[in-house]
């Protein structure tokens, strides 16, 4: 599952330490994962807690005391502890700071009214639980918090980014960057192990037909109707240029890719620029299956490209109102 650092310009926690957060995912969830796994096919009753406590919506659990919630979680590993040794004295303490007061915020652990039948199953109701504990941590921090609106939760689009890909996958999506004072929203930035991939889906009805051109407007053709919508190449050419110059100024050298993506219809454009890829339904499960077998590590020139664009990123949060009472007391 791809790792949701930046929706819009929600605070995330990501923005706090790039270099902790993504590797801390990875290796929790495999393991929360094999825990979960374990105790399904040993039919470990701990698994189901039972339709009351799981009445308790998700969507509540932000009106409780913040002390309720600093329990638990995932315990920092021992590796951790050897990531944390390897940063700046600066940035060690900074992190050690903000961990001592946070005890591993926003406890995370699947509940299952009752037991799937097959892994496949149980894996998607994992993904589901896990899906929105990233939500949270991409719109929260210990102190600050941004309001999600409730239709993200229910996007595809955002669920097929993070669910369908792999856990080294860092998306931004939909993120809007402060340049010169002014903010620019752009495409969703993927950032891979080995490269930068600005998408933008492109889809309204089944087997819907797109006619590609050089002008502002292309042609949408369905069921032989036609009508002009917006040429998609202006808004991802307008996202590669931000992010080439970020890493220029940076010295970050990574390819960056800009796709056109229409998962259900046919995209119709015989020249199309040089760099730019067009992905259909022709050639859509080539390009997927290839995303998807990616499984390169995090890498450390990955980790330093996406603190990069992050630092560019506008952010708009309010202060918790738990830690604004501390400090009047």
């Amino acid at each position: 599952m791809g790792q949701l650092i930046k929706i819009q310009d929600y605070v995330s926690r990501y923005e706090q330490n790039i270099y902790l957060y993504p590797s801390r995912y990875v290796r929790l969830k495999k393991q929360q994962w094999g825990k979960l796994k374990n105790a399904w096919e040993n039919n470990d009753a701990s698994l189901f807690t039972g339709p009351q406590e799981v009445a308790k919506d998700w969507l509540e659990e932000e009106k409780k005391p913040l002390v309720n919630k600093i329990k638990g979680f995932w315990k920092l590993g021992k590796k951790d502890k050897e990531e944390e040794e390897e940063l700046e004295p600066l940035e060690l303490h900074k992190q050690m700071n903000e961990e001592t007061n946070e005890e591993d915020v926003l406890r995370f652990e699947a509940n299952f009214t009752y037991r799937p039948d097959t892994v496949e199953e149980l894996k998607h109701q994992f993904l589901d639980q896990l899906f929105r504990f990233q939500m949270k941590w991409a719109s929260s921090t210990l102190t600050e918090k941004s309001f999600v609106e409730k239709a993200f939760y229910y996007d595809e689009k955002l669920t097929f980014f993070l669910k369908r890909f792999p856990d080294t996958f860092l998306v931004l999506y939909s993120p809007i960057f402060l340049l010169k004072k002014a903010p620019v929203e752009v495409e969703t930035i993927i950032i891979t192990p080995t490269g930068i991939w600005c998408v933008s889906i492109l889809e309204e009805e089944n087997d819907a037909v797109f006619i590609g051109s050089k002008e502002r407007f292309w042609v949408k053709r369905v069921k032989g109707v036609e009508k002009k919508g917006l040429n998609p190449v202006l808004a991802l050419n307008r996202t590669g240029k931000i992010v080439q110059q970020i890493f220029r100024m940076n010295e970050i050298d990574l390819p960056i890719h800009k796709v056109v993506l229409c998962r259900n219809g046919y995209i119709d454009y015989p020249s199309p620029p040089y760099d730019i890829e067009l992905i259909e339904k022709r050639n859509y499960d080539e390009w997927f299956n290839g995303m998807r077998n990616l499984r390169s590590p995090l890498k450390h020139i990955q980790l330093k490209a996406a603190q990069a664009l992050l630092q560019y990123c506008q952010t708009s949060s309010i202060r918790r109102l738990e830690w604004e009472n501390d400090d009047e007391d």
